[in-house]
C-alpha cells in the first residue's frame, strides 16, 4: 500500500555527538536515507500552506495544491 507521508522540513537535522557532525535527512528526497546529500535545495522555497508531490528520481515537482491540513496538523503538534 502506498502512502503519502507529510514532511515539512526543508533542510537536514545535525547530530552532534560524534567526532565530527553527522547530517540526517528531514525533508525527505535524500537517496541515501537516512543520511543527508543535499537534496533538500529542492524543496528550500516551498510554501508552507501548500502540498508538494515529487518525481522520486529527478525530485521535481510532480503535483503541488493548497494543503486545507496545513492549520490543522500544526495544531495537532502543540
Amino acid at each position: 500500500m502506498a502512502r503519502l507521508i507529510r514532511q515539512d522540513a526543508t533542510g537536514p537535522v545535525r547530530i552532534d555527538p560524534q567526532d565530527k557532525p553527522v547530517f540526517v535527512c528531514a525533508c525527505g528526497l535524500t537517496r541515501n536515507f537516512p543520511f543527508y546529500d543535499g537534496s533538500h535545495k529542492h524543496c528550500k522555497n516551498e510554501s508552507p500552506d501548500t502540498l508538494y508531490t515529487y518525481d522520486p528520481k529527478t525530485h521535481t515537482i510532480l503535483h503541488q495544491k493548497p494543503d486545507s491540513d496545513a492549520d490543522s496538523s500544526t495544531k495537532d503538534q502543540s
